[in-house]
């Protein structure tokens, strides 16, 4: 049975301490995340193909129900470029989907998102955060963000592009340049500017809810619409029921699969977002917890005709900026955008689409961390490879793929790692006490007679072939005299059966040759599989070392043994 106390801790865990001071801080903090969140709220749907009002319901509901059941006091949920366009690849490939049903199906698949939370955390998922490597998310957010500019091309222009991918799309506007609507683009391009220029002088009004503001009141003056510029045209009043969404004719499997695509991006993002503000902030980030809050969010948006959502940067960092202290914040900022829903439609309606494309475009530029890029070129190759595997996936190959790849990436890099374990010879200083890798001391010196080899990394099925053939090239260099050779295994904290098979087969290469094998620093786990199979039975005790100095001096007392011995022969032969 679950206790009140455990409860509390997962319910309401963000209002826990709350102080009435806050109040000052958490309510303007809720108007400038409703303000911030309004333009996006309304953009974002476009890129899936939904209606705009799915926006303003995917950051109403989902935040109040985080607010609930969410770790976070300055966290906030939204709408996120990565995950709607995951969305609407997911959309767009289940090809028996009529417009109607697009709604339906993406309040289904949020639903699913929510419920695949909820299995994630109970199956442990929250571990898998750990593998989402830097150069491979860095690569697949700004691949997402190139995707989305493209798909703003139409919107911007009014030219009808339809080619996809990372050029075509280019090629084909300047194919029908004579098709570009000039008013939808100049519309573009001013407010475009007027975005850049509020990021460069940092107004302290928000660039989108400028362009928000003025694009509309342009519209109501200047009859953008009677200029043949689009507009968002008709919301409707008021806000959902809460009800079951239905999955428009798409199949479970269909569902799934997408479902599953959109979770792996959603939990990308909204671990990275939480961790950076976490880090900011100087308090921990639990990612199971965390789990939870997602899964609620996600739930509420998908029983409220909304999309799939997971953290938002941007109207978190807005929260942080201005002072929120607790999810009140959130709980403001719903009431507020509900506020807009109920009595500022009208104006809504009118908002050209060429702003909502400039406030799209300038978001996913945001969204490319060219810093970033450049840092893991000078630091890495190989994992600046992986980046622009990642980058370019989501585009060439459809960002469900993309996905695909970008995990694939993943888990290519830590196995290509975990195959290849680097190795040392290890020797003395001089005057000094410990062993030193020869490759990085000059002064190091190797112990005569005593070859010390060191494996950093585990011994496992798929890398030890590589491990032996390393033991192989080092027996075959070592210096002549070589009597022992001794396995420092203090970085080794995992090995299998094949490899302690494989260590049988190195122990049988060195005995041919003359050459005794011992073990040094064996972790406990390693030592119990070894010992069951047999293999430290077979070197004896006197091969199995606690550490190197006891191995050196194994090493000195057996050579003082043989020379012993080899003198009692030599007088031995005198006297004869």
């Amino acid at each position: 049975m679950v206790s009140v106390e455990s409860t509390s801790r997962t319910i309401l865990a963000s209002f826990q301490g709350y102080r009435l001071k806050w109040l000052k801080t958490d309510f303007p903090a809720g108007l400038a995340i409703a303000a911030v969140g309004l333009p996006s709220a309304i953009a974002y749907p476009a890129i899936a193909g939904l209606p705009p009002e799915t926006g303003l319901y995917a950051s109403i509901a989902p935040l109040l129900a985080y607010a609930v059941f969410g770790p976070s006091r300055q966290l906030i949920v939204g709408p996120d470029a990565a995950t709607i366009t995951v969305t609407a690849a997911v959309l767009a490939g289940i090809t028996t989907l009529g417009d109607a049903d697009r709604p339906a199906v993406a309040a289904m698949l949020a639903l699913i998102v929510g419920g695949l939370y909820l299995g994630g955390r109970a199956l442990g998922f929250a571990v898998f955060s750990t593998f989402l490597s830097r150069p491979i998310l860095v690569g697949f957010f700004a691949g997402i963000s190139l995707s989305i500019i493209i798909g703003q091309l139409k919107r911007v222009t009014g030219a009808p592009v339809t080619s996809d991918g990372l050029v075509a799309p280019f090629v084909d506007l300047v194919r029908k340049a004579d098709q570009i609507h000039w008013p939808t683009l100049a519309m573009a391009l001013a407010m475009f500017a007027i975005l850049q220029i509020s990021r460069l002088v940092r107004l302290p009004i928000p660039g989108p809810v400028i362009v928000v503001v003025l694009a509309i009141i342009l519209s109501a003056l200047l009859d953008m619409e009677g200029y043949g510029i689009a507009t968002v045209g008709d919301i409707p009043p008021g806000i959902p029921a809460l009800a079951l969404p239905s999955t428009g004719g798409a199949s479970a499997a269909q569902l799934l699969l997408g479902a599953f695509g959109i979770f792996f991006v959603s939990f990308a993002a909204g671990v990275i977002t939480a961790r950076s503000f976490g880090q900011r902030g100087g308090y921990p980030v639990d990612t199971a917890r965390e789990m939870t809050g997602f899964a609620a969010a996600n739930i509420a948006a998908g029983l409220f005709s909304a999309f799939p959502i997971t953290a938002s940067d941007s109207r978190t960092a807005i929260n942080a900026s201005v002072g929120g202290r607790s999810q009140l914040a959130a709980v403001v900022a719903a009431a507020a955008l509900l506020m807009t829903i109920l009595y500022l439609r009208p104006a809504l309606s009118i908002l050209p689409i060429p702003a909502l494309g400039a406030i799209l475009i300038s978001a996913a530029l945001s969204l490319i961390d060219i810093s970033a890029l450049r840092e893991i070129w000078r630091i890495s190759r190989i994992e600046f490879a992986f980046a622009m595997i990642a980058l370019v996936a989501p585009i060439t190959l459809g960002v469900l793929n993309g996905v695909l790849i970008a995990i694939g990436a993943t888990f290519t890099y830590l196995l290509r790692k975990m195959m290849y374990p680097r190795d040392a010879l290890l020797g003395r200083v001089p005057g000094r006490e410990g062993f030193y890798k020869l490759h990085r001391r000059a002064d190091a010196r190797a112990v005569p007679g005593l070859a010390i080899v060191l494996i950093q990394g585990d011994l496992l099925f798929f890398n030890v072939t590589h491990v032996q053939g390393r033991f192989r090239a080092i027996t075959e260099a070592a210096a002549p005299g070589t009597r022992w050779l001794v396995l420092d295994a203090g970085a080794i904290s995992q090995i299998d059966s094949t490899a302690a098979a494989v260590l049988a087969e190195v122990r049988d290469d060195l005995a041919s040759r003359g050459i005794a094998f011992g073990l040094a620093e064996l972790n406990a786990d390693v030592r119990d599989l070894l010992e069951r199979s047999g293999f430290l039975g077979d070197i004896g005790p006197d091969m199995i070392f606690d550490d190197l100095e006891d191995a050196l001096r194994a090493f000195e007392q057996a050579d003082r043994r043989e020379e012993s011995r080899e003198q009692e022969k030599e007088e031995g032969a005198s006297r004869g």
